[in-house]
């Protein structure tokens, strides 16, 4: 008797777990958890998409640029500059090191880099032409664009010239120089380095954010190319002086 009592407690015993395992108690609980886990899932999730969708609106307000200001070391031949992020005109470039060529942009008169407060500039928005385009890399000419009117521009262009703004006289090319869509201009002096830059024209100038440009040399053996607006021609004093002032201000050597 005792032994087939005492085979029937553990039997008993599984037989209550069993029930209460499967009990409304039991399955109210579970079910409860279940909810709870599945809210905190939800309020990550949402957290995540509020995150993401900041990232990405910032992401487009940007369109490429960026109002960070860490500075750059970057190498070009035997020079070395130090440029802030926001003024590297591609992001693949805005890294430490060497490179072949570095494209940098401002904004004028400030001659600040992109920032959010900027971006309408830098987007163009409403037509806006503010900026000034730079390019540095290694001089392959022993003259820059000054050093190269005597010589070379000023046999090459048509007479007379007619005058433009703030002292300067313009020119046209003739056919078969190369450069029968542009025009020379020329700071009117005896200097024996004039200002002077070329100038796209016609429909290319109107399309054309920048469409006058002017390289000087930089540094022990760099090349800056720089582009502006046309309408910037009566300011070309200043532009010229802010933007060797800025070049030179990134210069590490």
């Amino acid at each position: 008797m005792g032994g087939s009592s005492g085979q029937g407690h553990p039997l008993h015993s599984e037989a209550t777990d069993t029930f209460e395992d499967y009990s409304p108690r039991r399955a109210r609980r579970r079910l409860l958890a279940r909810l709870g886990l599945l809210l905190v899932i939800l309020v990550l999730v949402a957290a995540g998409i509020s995150v993401a969708g900041r990232w990405y609106g910032k992401s487009l307000a940007m369109g490429g640029h960026t109002d960070e200001t860490t500075v750059f070391q970057i190498e070009l031949g035997s020079d070395v500059l130090r440029v802030p992020a926001n003024m590297i005109r591609f992001e693949h470039a805005r890294r430490h090191g060497a490179v072949a060529k570095l494209d940098l942009y401002m904004r004028w008169p400030q001659m600040d880099g992109f920032s959010l407060e900027a971006r309408h500039a830098f987007n163009h928005e409403n037509g806006s032409r503010e900026l000034l385009f730079l390019s540095v890399e290694e001089r392959m000419m022993s003259r820059d664009m000054s050093g190269r009117y005597e010589p070379i521009y000023k046999a090459m262009v048509s007479e007379p010239g007619r005058k433009g703004p703030a002292g300067l006289m313009v020119y046209s090319f003739p056919e078969g120089t190369g450069y029968v869509d542009e025009l020379l201009v020329v700071e009117n002096s005896d200097s024996a380095a004039p200002f002077v830059m070329r100038c796209l024209s016609g429909a290319q100038a109107r399309d054309s954010l920048a469409p006058c440009e002017r390289d000087i040399h930089l540094g022990r053996g760099l090349s800056l190319t720089y582009r502006m607006p046309a309408s910037l021609a009566s300011s070309w004093r200043e532009v010229d002086a802010a933007v060797k002032e800025a070049a030179e201000s990134f210069l590490a050597n």
